[in-house]
């Protein structure tokens, strides 16, 4: 194993310096709770947990009760989905871009008969990498009934333009989702100044947390109308109100809660989001490092699957390889660069722990392999 490694894949783990300290600590410290012999464990937990959320919150200018911890994105998605009422969806149509996160269009998918809407998945045009804005602003017209965004796509890392689609949808009395994961923590984003009816998300990626520390956001005038079908002891106000015949959502963010809630995940992450708050430059790092990977893959004659105009792309750069990525990334693990491959598309997503000289190592090693 190398002593310089080359890390790129920041659209998938981030890491930052001493992650793994910080995360040890962090979930030895549950463990030292979680054991003791006294009656600490939930009001402890639970304050960790609202730490997590609290810096949920401030990372995307969320109103306070308005955010609440999920196990990923898709449960998340599930919940919207199944709190809506039924008049929001059925007999209308859900719109979604093809390149649109794997997971998500599943779900929805296997929704839509008993839900009652047609999703309709806008294409990817034959030669392209990404879905183009202008065609999913052709295929969205007043029978949408609800749209999910994708912030920054997993494949090619097009960053979509939030802001004019946003407004496109709700000049078409459209609900308007926002799946944040590939783009938020490297990215700007802000509630406030791009207003989606609600956001996904997880603490993966760009963030450096652990699995299982996702995020549901919601308006609050859209979340007094849903009462999510996923509910539990949890959703309610006061969770430890245990009247069979008095159920009642409670009034915030909240009711997208069920059963027990994954505090383990939200403890392991909050090192990362504390860590990722006090960074000043994530952003500009990023932006040297990719214009050089633009650079040498121009040299070497590479085909990108991801747009040149920094305007419409997140933090990652794909590429698309003569041959099937597979080889190419054990060949490139071998030698302490770590990346990876989509079929011929080659995924390069430099961050913090990321310096010029693995971006030039990479296409230094990259060459023969191909």
């Amino acid at each position: 194993m190398t002593s310089d490694p080359g890390y790129f894949l920041y659209h998938s783990i981030g890491m930052y310096p001493e992650k793994a300290r910080d995360m040890a600590a962090a979930l030895d410290g549950f463990a030292q709770v979680w054991g003791a012999i006294d009656d600490s464990q939930w009001p402890d937990v639970l304050a960790q947990r609202a730490v997590f959320l609290d810096l949920w919150r401030a990372l995307i200018d969320a109103p306070e009760g308005t955010l609440t911890s999920a196990e990923n994105v898709t449960t998340a998605l599930f919940s919207v989905l199944g709190g809506l009422p039924a008049e929001r969806l059925r007999g209308k149509k859900v719109l979604v871009a093809a390149d649109c996160f794997p997971s998500l269009h599943f779900l929805l998918n296997g929704l839509a008969d008993r839900l009652g809407y047609q999703l309709e998945t806008v294409p990817v045009r034959q030669g392209d990498f990404w879905v183009r804005d202008e065609d999913m602003l052709a295929a969205w017209d007043e029978s949408v009934g609800l749209a999910l965004l994708t912030f920054v796509t997993s494949t090619a890392s097009h960053r979509c333009d939030l802001e004019g689609l946003i407004a496109h949808g709700h000049r078409m009395g459209s609900l308007v989702g926002v799946d944040l994961t590939q783009g938020v923590g490297i990215i700007p984003f802000s509630l406030a100044q791009t207003p989606a009816d609600f956001v996904l998300s997880t603490s993966l990626k760009w963030l450096c947390g652990t699995p299982g520390a996702g995020i549901i956001q919601m308006g609050a005038d859209l979340m007094a109308e849903v009462k999510p079908e996923l509910r539990g002891w949890f959703s309610q106000a006061n969770p430890f109100s245990w009247d069979l015949e008095a159920f009642e959502y409670a009034p915030d963010a909240r009711r997208f809660e069920h059963g027990t809630p994954s505090v383990l995940a939200c403890v392991g992450s909050v090192p990362a989001l504390q860590w990722h708050a006090r960074q000043d430059g994530l952003l500009a790092h990023n932006r040297a490092l990719t214009e050089q990977v633009i650079a040498r893959a121009q040299a070497a004659g590479l085909m990108f699957a991801t747009p040149l105009d920094e305007a419409r792309r997140g933090g990652s750069v794909m590429v698309q390889l003569p041959q099937d990525g597979g080889a190419v990334v054990d060949g490139l693990r071998s030698q302490g660069i770590h990346v990876d491959a989509r079929g011929r598309i080659l995924r390069i997503s430099p961050g913090t722990v990321t310096e010029m000289r693995h971006v030039d190592r990479l296409f230094d090693t990259l060459g023969p392999l191909l």
